[in-house]
């Protein structure tokens, strides 16, 4: 599991190849407790059990928006940029593969058709022009 810092050391994203996403016995997670969104990976053998639950009303502060993108047809050309907006890293992602953007800036170009991939973060959303900006005018 690649994580991408800048130079400064700040974690910007962490990129998990398919093949590396298979969990083993039990959970490990991706994320720190402090970031706005978790992502964790869970293995567990028939007859595990999890206490059905809910969670509290918990007041949370998020001043970042925070992604998890899950590639499931395709290919797309990644691009990680730090908080100067310099490039850290690219790479290509393919079927399977999971990022999880916690700073700086990201681009993407997707190079097949019919290219799909499942987007999460966390919200409210507040718009375009609220939420974010052009690293690049």
């Amino acid at each position: 599991m690649p994580e991408i810092r800048s130079e400064k050391g700040e974690l910007l994203a962490v990129h998990i190849p398919a093949q590396a996403s298979r969990a083993t016995e039990g959970s490990q997670f991706y994320s720190a407790d402090e970031d706005f969104i978790q992502l964790a990976t869970h293995r567990y053998s028939a007859g595990k059990e999890f206490v059905a639950h809910q969670h509290h009303a918990v007041e949370r502060q998020a001043t970042l928006t925070q992604e998890v993108l899950i590639l499931q047809e395709g290919a797309m050309q990644a691009a990680i940029f730090d908080l100067e907006k310099k490039m850290v890293a690219s790479f290509t992602m393919e079927k399977g593969d999971v990022i999880m953007l916690l700073k700086g800036g990201h681009g993407f170009t997707v190079l097949s058709d019919d290219t799909q991939f499942l987007e999460v973060k966390n919200g409210p959303y507040l718009g375009a022009e609220v939420d974010r900006f052009r690293l690049f005018q």
